[in-house]
């Protein structure tokens, strides 16, 4: 009897270690990142009856890159990249993430933004939708869709 029991301890301990513990979104979220896709569906632009839809894949050697750095202590920087891979326009702020939703609240283009981003988790890195006033208009309407990968900044 001593033995079966045994067996089974042994069996079930086997199977918890075997199990890989997954980051949770936090964890995920710690690390440098650079926007490979951005889409924003703006329905009433500049409070006009207009849709106005702003996509970039960059590629074919963007103008700017968007790149960002997300801290352990709830910090991050953000900034773009030039042809010449200069950073500039950088800002930086906080950070939090509740469930599955990325928050973040910094000053930029003397605007105070503070924006929730649902986050997907995707094998080079994420993919971000959120719901906000991306024109400015008072409107709460505006749609993004970004998509991110992992960098390494030296």
């Amino acid at each position: 009897m001593k033995q079966k029991h045994l067996l089974l301890i042994l069996i079930f301990g086997t199977l918890i270690v075997a199990c890989k513990k997954e980051k949770s979104l936090e964890e995920y979220m710690i690390n440098s990142w650079q926007t490979t896709y951005m889409k924003i569906e703006m329905p009433t632009y500049e409070k006009s009856d207009s849709l106005y839809v702003y996509e970039d894949k960059f590629d074919n050697n963007p103008e700017l890159v968007a790149q960002s750095t997300y801290n352990a202590d709830g910090t991050f920087n953000a900034w773009f990249v030039n042809p010449k891979g200069e950073k500039v326009s950088e800002s930086s702020g906080n950070w939090s993430v509740k469930n599955d939703s990325l928050f973040v609240d910094f000053f930029y283009n003397n605007r105070d933004i503070k924006v929730g981003y649902q986050i997907t988790e995707t094998e080079e890195g994420f993919t971000g939708k959120s719901k906000f006033d991306w024109d400015n208009d008072g409107e709460l309407d505006d749609f993004l869709l970004m998509k991110t990968k992992r960098i390494k900044i030296q």
